[in-house]
């Protein structure tokens, strides 16, 4: 079924400081991973994420009496996206970031808004504006600059990029499929339930790929993980998937296009090396951005509340 054509070229504050924050939080995870998985075993360090933060938020929907899925099919679609949102693409992730760069993976990952922008019409039968697709092109444009002069052929490099682009093509279809299947579902309680559920099938996984992994809860480890958990699962996803329901699935991809840049500038405190064409590639990037997220925005949001009080739409 088509979505609503009304349409306005405005962000609320609101829906600007979430999508601002977005962009911070989920820029810095990619570092944060990265220092994880030097101590801790990549799918146990996902699955231990996933049920801290599941425990945290349905914890809060409790004491706040939050509705939870109220039919078969919202239930369907929590357990599809459990896999298809939660635990396939960030166990890919939690992999690869052992050979890969946490700015390379970063990288790799921004093409999902244009993997958005193709999956759109064929989902929600909605044209995708050509100026938007324009636009994200030559932002992806840019991302590829900041990266071409640190190229690797190391075998599992490539092994550990090509891993990042299924995790990003699993998170582009759930993008829309959770536009179309989630817009009833409270955020806060859609995403404890995929996280705690999510932490199931990975500790599964733990158990049958990693037994004989042994992980190391160092300092570094520990707060990685805490900020993992409060700020890049728990916080993170609840903002997310409250934008999701005020933006179209292309516009909000394009969060994909600025990490990057984020995780570029932290790298550095990894060792990272910055490309002599960053700060260019940076204005192309940002501009394009801004291009796309005017390009069209629901009307009537469905109002700004986002951790603390209930959506607007219950």
């Amino acid at each position: 079924m088509a979505e609503p054509t009304q349409q306005s070229s405005t962000f609320t504050r609101g829906q600007l400081a979430g999508y601002i924050a977005l962009c911070l939080i989920w820029g810095s995870t990619w570092l944060a991973i990265r220092v994880v998985v030097r101590d801790v075993p990549p799918l146990e360090a996902v699955a231990v994420r996933f049920l801290a933060a599941g425990a945290l938020l349905l914890g809060m929907a409790l004491l706040q009496k939050r509705p939870w899925p109220a039919d078969a099919g919202e239930w369907n679609a929590i357990l599809i996206l459990t896999l298809t949102i939660m635990a396939l693409p960030y166990a890919l992730l939690f992999w690869a970031e052992q050979y890969v760069t946490s700015s390379m993976s970063a990288v790799l990952f921004s093409a999902s808004p244009l993997a958005v922008s193709l999956i759109t019409p064929v989902m929600m039968h909605r044209k995708v504006p050509r100026r938007a697709v324009y636009a994200m092109v030559m932002a992806f444009g840019g991302i590829l600059v900041l990266f071409y002069e640190n190229p690797s052929t190391n075998r599992m490099v490539i092994i550990g990029g090509a891993a990042v682009l299924v995790s990003m093509l699993l998170t582009s279809w759930s993008v829309v499929y959770a536009k179309r299947r989630l817009r009833n579902v409270d955020s806060v309680v859609a995403t404890g339930l995929q996280s705690l559920l999510g932490s199931v099938a990975l500790f599964w996984g733990t158990w049958s790929l990693e037994a004989h992994q042994h992980a190391r809860w160092t300092t570094r480890a520990v707060v990685a993980m805490a900020f993992l958990t409060i700020f890049g699962s728990a916080a993170a996803f609840v903002i997310y998937y409250w934008l999701l329901k005020k933006l179209q699935p292309y516009q909000l991809s394009t969060i994909s296009l600025i990490i990057p840049l984020v995780a570029i500038l932290l790298g550095l405190l990894d060792g990272d090396r910055i490309p002599l064409l960053m700060l260019l590639a940076v204005v192309v990037v940002l501009g394009c951005v801004w291009s796309v997220l005017r390009a069209e925005t629901d009307k009537n949001p469905e109002g700004d509340n986002i951790l603390m009080l209930r959506d607007a739409a219950q």
